[in-house]
């Protein structure tokens, strides 16, 4: 998920992983391979956000205000809305720009449509 479309150094940056989503179609699947860097930094910023959650669940079950609670709510959506940000920012520079030049940019697109249709509801 790198920001920029540039060589990396050494075979052990690249990291190949199952893609977040699941592409529903008959097509060949292709491999989502990111730089090691930006996964460690999408998978931080969840973790954060996993210990956000378990810190507003402890507000609940001690019967915090519900303002406090609901501040804390919407401080983890924002958080999520960011990580989603990344993501969608890092498929279009990477994910995109390698399906236009592999030719098969009209699979990839219709894949994100459906993707940005789910996330958008």
């Amino acid at each position: 998920m790198a920001t920029s479309e540039r060589p990396l150094s050494r075979d052990s940056d690249r990291v190949e992983h199952e893609p977040l989503h699941s592409h529903d179609h008959s097509t060949a699947h292709h491999a989502h391979v990111h730089s090691e860097e930006s996964l460690k930094r999408v998978v931080n910023r969840l973790s954060r956000i996993e210990g956000h959650i378990r810190g507003i669940k402890t507000m609940v079950l001690e019967s915090r205000p519900c303002p406090d609670v609901l501040v804390q709510v919407a401080a983890v959506r924002g958080a999520l809305d960011r990580v989603a940000r990344i993501i969608l920012d890092e498929h279009l520079t990477e994910c995109i720009g390698r399906a236009a030049k592999e030719g098969n940019i009209e699979t990839e697109i219709e894949e994100l449509k459906a993707a940005l249709d789910r996330f958008l509801l």
